[in-house]
């Protein structure tokens, strides 16, 4: 089974002019080449439905509804097939915060890529308000129990889905050279796309000039298949608004990736 996608995960970040900003991204990628598009903090439905109107050409879309407001922030927008979604919610855990009310969790939608499955999980993690992400900190505490909680859906994806490639991708809110993360990553076996690269993923700024690399894309492929993989940070710049307004896309980057799945050396195609 062979195949090419290109995907993208980007946090749209909820505040200020969200629904102008969401309507910017949507030309963006009607332009681009992404097939698959991972979103996180759309946390309104009326923001996702002047996206939708706008990203025309991804007929399919996975999120969980809550209405007025999408669960976890989670939309996966899709130009393949999508053959089914679940959504996981995290279970909460103190300090008491108001992120609770965004009802952070776990996504996971399938796809078809041609005669090829694929599962792709887009999640946000709880923040860290204290940026230490040290064992002992109350949000790291938080954000290790999400990430037990992950590698538990991702296990059971790979268990109860077809056999096929699965990546997983979000705001992880957590550094990717943190020791949670690296924990989290030797636990599920999953191949972090962008290991090694220390590249912020998040908009520098006066209070956090050096932020750290959050935003993460790992990928999981079964044995028969083989993968080359290209993975960059995305929308740095930026854009026009309707309002004639110049603005940053979000506080966030993103990460573009491009996979190209095809068999292992020794599998046979099917014929």
């Amino acid at each position: 089974m062979t195949g090419t996608v290109r995907l993208l995960t980007f946090n749209t970040l909820f505040r200020g002019s969200a629904r102008a900003r969401l309507r910017a991204l949507g030309e963006v990628l009607e332009r681009s080449e992404y097939d698959i598009v991972c979103l996180q903090e759309v946390t309104s439905a009326r923001n996702l439905a002047a996206l939708r109107r706008v990203a025309r050409s991804y007929h399919q879309v996975g999120y969980a509804p809550a209405f007025p407001i999408v669960r976890g922030g989670l939309v996966t927008l899709s130009r393949l097939p999508l053959t089914g979604q679940e959504f996981t919610l995290f279970r909460p855990a103190r300090p008491v915060r108001r992120e609770w009310l965004m009802l952070k969790g776990v996504l996971v939608t399938r796809h078809r890529v041609g005669d090829l499955p694929l599962t792709v999980v887009n999640t946000h993690l709880s923040a860290n308000r204290d940026d230490d992400w040290s064992a002992a900190n109350r949000y790291t505490r938080v954000e290790a129990a999400e990430l037990r909680q992950l590698g538990g859906v991702v296990r059971a994806a790979e268990l109860t889905g077809p056999a096929g490639p699965l990546v997983v991708a979000g705001d992880f809110n957590v550094p990717r050279d943190c020791a949670t993360y690296r924990d989290f990553v030797r636990a599920t076996g999953l191949r972090d796309l962008l290991a090694g690269h220390r590249e912020p993923t998040y908009r520098p700024t006066a209070r956090w000039p050096d932020p750290p690399a959050i935003d993460q894309v790992l990928l999981s492929v079964p044995p028969a298949q083989a993968v080359r993989s290209r993975a960059a940070v995305v929308l740095r710049e930026a854009v026009r608004l309707a309002d004639g307004r110049e603005e940053y896309l979000s506080d966030h980057f993103g990460i573009g990736v491009e996979l190209r799945f095809g068999p292992a050396d020794g599998a046979a195609e099917p014929g």
